[in-house]
């Protein structure tokens, strides 16, 4: 049997509709630089809903220190991309 070693795609546009639903937002107002505390109204409760459903449905596990990160669907798709390959090597 062949050992699959393909990278899964990230999709942003999947990740845009994760966190439009997480944040009861239209996803029309997840840009990609949209800043979530400053320009979406995000405060800690819904960052930690955040995280725990990025790390549900991507199945990774995400530092404290790499939580700065998430800030903006550019930045979280950035780590998230970042984390899969990791996975996948």
């Amino acid at each position: 049997m062949a050992e699959t070693t393909a990278v899964s795609v990230l999709d942003k546009e999947q990740l845009r509709e994760l966190l439009a639903d997480v944040l009861d937002l239209d996803i029309a107002e997840i840009t990609d630089d949209a800043h979530f505390t400053e320009d979406l109204d995000v405060d800690s409760l819904m960052a930690l809903e955040i995280t725990v459903r990025l790390e549900k449905e991507y199945g990774v596990r995400l530092a404290e220190t790499e939580l700065t990160i998430i800030t903006t669907l550019q930045g979280t798709y950035q780590l998230l991309d970042s984390k899969l390959r990791e996975v996948a090597r």
